[in-house]
């Protein structure tokens, strides 16, 4: 049966897309869809997630003649592993925006840093108070002291859950509580996941997913849910605006800066420096 090509209409809703790769095409210039398009078809093992490259005594791949890998594991224990680590990956890598951002706050809290600031200081406040450090006759960095380190405790393991639990409705933690999937730490559950699919380890597939699931309520109750707090500290709380999006942004008469990711630390200094009438010369 013949590849079906996709067109660039299928390749992308979007107009300023469609140009793009219209254009990508005429300079040759290789793009993700050229790429996927050498890729496929892409191994039916792989895309069933039932081959397990683990140990080194794989890979193993899972099949009628040869049902078990050579650990023993079958099919679903071999997919909830390799499903795990996928969400490992991306709740590590996901938190660890909240931990630059507890970085730069830790640096304006003890005056390492004078590149970022608080701007909203009555919300740096509010979250103070609600996760008990106390505020009360107190100057404002010394309270972000005594903050910062305790953002950074929902990533370790001194604790038995993370500084934001309070504002999951009681319901929803009892649910969390009875299935044992309450978070306790980010960088502990990323950990647990990594050691309970490791070969020899957790052999099954429903114990490892509910554990995924601990691992992703970590993530987004402590590494995400902090980082979002901390961006509006230090870049104050921001309000809905319209505003241009996607490739319609470029201009062919300005010097376009395209930054990856959508990490604040970053991309709120590149934002200031643009303006700097130096660069704005420079770039005239």
């Amino acid at each position: 049966m013949a590849k079906h090509v996709k067109t660039i209409e299928e390749k992308s809703i979007w107009e300023d897309a469609r140009q793009m790769l219209r254009k990508a095409e005429r300079d040759g210039v290789e793009t993700a869809w050229d790429r996927l398009a050498q890729q496929t078809p892409h191994c039916s093992f792989g895309e069933g997630g039932i081959c397990c490259r683990i140990c080194t005594m794989g890979p193993c791949r899972i099949s009628k003649k040869a049902p078990l890998g050579v650990c023993g594991a079958d099919a679903d224990v071999i997919v909830a592993r390799n499903f795990g680590r996928f969400l490992a990956g991306g709740a590590a890598g996901h938190s660890d925006h909240g931990r630059d951002c507890i970085e730069a706050f830790y640096a304006v809290a003890h005056g390492e840093t004078e590149d970022y600031h608080i701007k909203d200081e009555q919300k740096m406040l509010r979250i103070a108070e609600e996760l008990g450090v106390a505020t009360e006759g107190r100057e404002l960095l010394d309270v972000a002291k005594d903050l910062a380190l305790e953002f950074q405790e929902s990533f370790g393991t001194k604790r038995d859950t993370i500084a934001f639990i309070g504002r999951v409705p009681e319901q929803q933690r009892e649910s969390w509580k009875k299935l044992g999937i309450m978070p306790r730490g980010v960088d502990r559950e990323i950990t647990e996941m990594m050691h309970r699919t490791h070969m020899g380890c957790d052999n099954d597939a429903a114990n490892t997913l509910l554990h995924g699931a601990r691992m992703c309520l970590g993530d987004g109750w402590a590494g995400s849910m902090i980082a979002t707090e901390i961006s509006d500290i230090l870049f104050g709380t921001p309000s809905p605006r319209k505003a241009k999006v996607n490739l319609g942004v470029l201009k062919a008469d300005q010097v376009n800066i395209l930054v990856h990711g959508h990490n604040p630390i970053v991309s709120e200094k590149i934002l200031e420096a643009v303006n700097e009438q130096e660069l704005i010369d420079l770039a005239g």
